[in-house]
C-alpha cells in the first residue's frame, strides 16, 4: 500500500544510517510532525475595499470576509548520538510574512539547524531558529489565541547564527551572536548578541524567562530589546501567562552623531481556562505603547498606544481544534477604517481552525 510518511523516512534517513565499528548497523528513524491551519475573520466596522484597511495591524490575519489559508507545516527532526538536526518548512502566507525579508515566496524555511550536546547540560547550535523573545509563537498550535498580540508582530521573528545552552538545576543560560533579526542572509552586516536567563519556580508550577537582544544592524543603527515571560499553574484548570518588553532602536544623523533612542513597549496577561479536555478558554488583555510612532499602527502620527482584548474558545476534536474568537483594539487615535471615516476602536470577529500531525 502507497505510505506517503514510510517514502519520506526513507528518504530522510538514508544518509543517516551509520555503521560502529563492530560492524553492527544502527538505524534512527527521524520524527516527522506538521500541522495546517486557516480561519475566516470578518471585521465589524465593515472596511471598505481600499488596499491595506483590514483594521488589523498585527501578524497573519490581515483579511476582510474572507476564509484564508495559513500554513501547512512540516518539521522533521533527527538525532544522532550527541548530534542532532531540525528541517522546519512552511507554506502558506503565515510563512510568507513570518519570512518577510526573503524574496516573496509562499515556502519558507522557518528554521533549519544543527545541534550538538557534548553533555546533557550543554549545546551549541548553528543556523536558523525561532525567536526565543515573547510568549506567542509563529505556528497556530503553539498559542492559544489565533490572531497575535501587537509585541509578537513588532518584535524578532527569527535568528540565524550560532548559540550556546547551558543547564544548571533548575535554572538555563543562552547566549549567541546572530545575524540582525529576521535575516537569513546578512553579508557583510553587523551582528547581534542574544541572550536569556530561564529559572523553575515552585515545584515548576512557576517559570521565569528573561530574554535580550542588542546590537547594530549597520554602522548607523543599533537595536536593542529587553523582554520578560512568566508562565504559573494556578491548578489543573488555571493558568497565568505574562510577557513585558521594552525596545528601542537609535539612528546617526547626517553629522555621524547618534540621536535619541526611540521606542516602545508593551505588557499582556494570559488568563487560561480548562474546564473540560475537549474545551478551554483564553483571555488576553494587552497594552501596546508607541509614543515614538515607529510602528505600522502610529507611523506618521505624534504616536499612541492601543488597549487589545481578546477572548478565545479552544474547542479540541482529537488532532483538531476550532477557534472561535472575539477581540476589540481601542486606540488613542483613529487609525481604523470605517465606510464614514475612522475610529479609534476596532471590534472583529474570527473563527481559525488547525489540524496536527
Amino acid at each position: 500500500m502507497f505510505n506517503l510518511k514510510r517514502i519520506i523516512i526513507l528518504i530522510v534517513m538514508g544518509p543517516s544510517c551509520a555503521y560502529a565499528q563492530d560492524s553492527v548497523r544502527v538505524v534512527t528513524t527521524p520524527k516527522i510532525s506538521g500541522f495546517a491551519d486557516a480561519y475566516y475573520r470578518y471585521s465589524l466596522l465593515n472596511a471598505t475595499e481600499v488596499e491595506n484597511t483590514f483594521n488589523n495591524y498585527t501578524s497573519f490575519t490581515n483579511s476582510q470576509n474572507s476564509f484564508e489559508l495559513g500554513m501547512l507545516s512540516l518539521k522533521v527532526e533527527h538525532t544522532m548520538g550527541k548530534v542532532a538536526v531540525v528541517g522546519d518548512l512552511g507554506f502558506g502566507k503565515r510563512a510568507e510574512e513570518f519570512s518577510y525579508n526573503d524574496e516573496k515566496t509562499m515556502l519558507a524555511i522557518k528554521q533549519l539547524y544543527l545541534s550538538y550536546s557534548p553533555s546533557e547540560n550543554v549545546k551549541f547550535t548553528a543556523g536558523s531558529w525561532a525567536t526565543h523573545i515573547g510568549y506567542e509563537l509563529v505556528d497556530a498550535p503553539g498559542n492559544r489565541n489565533y490572531s497575535m498580540s501587537y509585541m509578537f508582530s513588532y518584535g524578532p521573528f527569527f535568528h540565524t547564527g550560532l548559540k550556546a545552552e547551558v543547564t544548571s538545576g533548575k535554572s538555563g543560560f543562552m547566549l549567541g551572536i546572530v545575524n540582525p533579526t529576521d535575516f537569513k542572509t546578512a553579508n557583510f552586516s553587523k551582528k547581534y548578541l542574544i541572550g536569556q536567563y530561564s529559572v523553575a519556580l515552585a515545584e515548576d508550577k512557576v517559570k521565569v524567562y528573561l530574554n535580550g537582544l542588542l546590537g547594530k544592524a549597520d554602522v548607523n543603527s543599533r537595536n536593542n530589546q529587553l523582554d520578560l515571560v512568566v508562565t504559573g499553574a494556578v491548578s489543573d484548570k488555571l493558568s497565568l501567562g505574562y510577557n513585558g518588553t521594552v525596545a528601542s532602536s537609535q539612528a546617526k544623523d547626517l553629522s555621524d552623531n547618534w540621536l535619541l533612542s526611540k521606542n516602545w513597549w508593551g505588557s499582556a496577561v494570559y488568563f487560561n481556562y480548562d474546564p473540560a479536555t475537549v474545551f478551554g478558554m483564553t483571555l488576553r488583555t494587552e497594552y501596546f505603547s508607541d509614543s515614538d510612532a515607529i510602528t505600522s499602527p502610529f507611523a506618521g502620527t505624534t504616536g499612541g498606544n492601543v488597549f487589545s482584548a481578546t477572548l478565545s474558545g479552544n474547542i479540541r476534536l482529537s488532532n483538531l481544534v476550532l477557534i472561535p474568537e472575539f477581540r476589540v483594539d481601542n486606540a488613542t487615535k483613529d487609525i481604523f477604517i470605517k465606510p464614514s471615516g475612522s475610529s479609534g476602536s476596532s471590534p472583529s470577529f474570527l473563527l481559525g481552525a488547525y489540524y496536527k500531525f
